[in-house]
């Protein structure tokens, strides 16, 4: 992760994210390949949702997570199923590896929060071999996450967070594939993963903001408590559209590019 990326607690993480970019991951890696043997990064690894992912799916090579989040490095070695899957500390725009030392270089839900995406992409692309892949999602915060936009939409309303951006970079439509050729990577594609987030009821939509992990945990963990209670009643009111509290589902939609080192 990144400054741009709030991370307090790994189980709160989970709550908020990792238990829906688990599914995301099994999508990511179906569009950016994966063969036997390889050995892969995986930037901006979080709790290991994408490491553990890509080490299910298929035969594979030594499997390196690398974040700057120690609560979540934490979480994911304490899950490490294998001598070949390690993690360590380390930011996405100054990899602490030679030129050339992977096969493929994927970053799953990341680049969007990095200081410096552009820099974080050329160096993926430069720990990875010739003809290996560089690969990358971000969610499509503008357009493609229905169930955070009935927060930020909901606080606008209220007068609560009327200065926010939607926008984060590299979520755009275009804007990843024209980054991958501005790197010099080549037979670039990017498309569109989608899934669904679902949840048992507005509790379980609610409570994982309560947590501060992500913009929108620091967001509602930053209001005081009357404007907390007037969000959260508000954020109901939308979530229920009048019907019993129950289970509600939502879909998601992710960016996804990818591309060949020369």
């Amino acid at each position: 992760m990144s400054s741009g990326f709030s991370a307090r607690s790994a189980e709160g993480y989970e709550q908020m994210m990792g238990r829906w970019s688990r599914k995301l991951a099994r999508g990511f890696v179906d569009f950016a390949g994966q063969r036997p043997g390889e050995a892969i990064l995986d930037v901006g690894c979080g709790t290991g949702s994408l490491t553990y992912t890509l080490a299910e799916m298929a035969g594979h090579g030594p499997l390196t997570g690398i974040d700057v989040a120690e609560p979540y490095l934490a979480y994911a070695r304490s899950r490490s199923a294998g001598e070949d899957i390690s993690f360590q500390r380390a930011d996405a725009t100054d990899l602490p590896f030679g030129d050339g030392a992977f096969d493929r270089a994927l970053s799953c839900l990341v680049l969007q929060f990095t200081p410096d995406p552009a820099k974080a992409l050329s160096e993926m692309a430069r720990v990875v071999r010739p003809g290996g892949v560089v690969a990358a999602c971000v969610w499509d915060s503008y357009g493609g996450m229905p169930h955070l936009r009935l927060l930020w939409d909901t606080a606008s309303a209220l007068g609560l967070d009327r200065d926010r951006s939607l926008f984060r970079p590299m979520s755009t439509d275009g804007e990843m594939a024209a980054a991958w050729r501005a790197e010099g990577l080549r037979d670039v594609v990017q498309d569109t993963l989608v899934m669904r987030f679902t949840f048992e009821d507005f509790d379980d939509y609610w409570s994982p903001f309560l947590g501060g992990d992500g913009p929108a945990g620091q967001f509602v963990a930053g209001l005081g408590e009357a404007d907390c209670d007037r969000l959260r009643a508000q954020a109901r009111h939308v979530f229920l559209s009048g019907r019993p509290d129950g289970r509600r589902s939502f879909v998601a939609a992710a960016w996804a590019c990818r591309g060949v080192v020369m």
